[in-house]
């Protein structure tokens, strides 16, 4: 009988630690809600492809520069696999089970490769993070992990604009492994 007991009161116990962190999660997109907005909508032409899809694992957003605190607001704290895309227009971000992420190409203020993002952490350079602003002012970082990490070099090195001529140093892989890229006039 006294075993029982014991296990109603632990089970009592988990559930009521499970409700908590329920309640803790809607406090957190409460309090987030007017920080986040709107998310920009997925316009109808995206721009030329300028750097091919990669699948992955959407991680999630913070709010910059915190790397843990996670973004509650909506379906952007979920994780879920994803395949993100790059265009003239800006970066796509479709997930699974998810509603997709428009991040404009005027929004983006960095793209680099950090050890972790909400939470997740791992090896150097392990996650593809993208800093830009959303409509309400907030700058955010979002993160993929991607399946095949020999493409983050074409993600973060500088886009050239398109009427310039092409680069001739070959050192942009060694620059995209910083972490650190300058893109539209700001560091991440």
């Amino acid at each position: 009988m006294e075993r029982a007991l014991w296990i109603i009161g632990l089970a009592i116990f988990w559930v009521a630690m499970i409700g908590l962190m329920f309640v803790g999660w809607r406090g957190r997109a409460k309090r987030q809600k007017d920080r986040i907005g709107e998310l920009p909508p997925v316009p109808k032409t995206l721009g030329e492809l300028l750097v091919l899809p990669t699948t992955g694992l959407y991680v999630g957003s913070t709010i910059a520069p915190s790397w843990q605190d996670r973004i509650a607001v909506g379906d952007l704290g979920f994780r879920s696999t994803c395949e993100i895309s790059r265009y003239s227009g800006g970066i796509l971000v479709e997930r699974d089970g998810a509603s997709a992420i428009w991040i404009p190409e005027k929004s983006i203020r960095a793209v680099r490769t950090e050890n972790g993002l909400a939470g997740k952490v791992m090896s150097k350079d392990g996650v593809l993070v993208v800093r830009w602003e959303l409509p309400s002012g907030t700058e955010i970082d979002t993160g993929v992990r991607g399946d095949d990490k020999q493409v983050y070099p074409d993600w973060v090195k500088p886009l050239a604009p398109a009427n310039a001529a092409p680069a001739t140093s070959t050192n942009n892989n060694e620059d995209a492994s910083s972490g650190e890229i300058e893109q539209n006039g700001k560091n991440a």
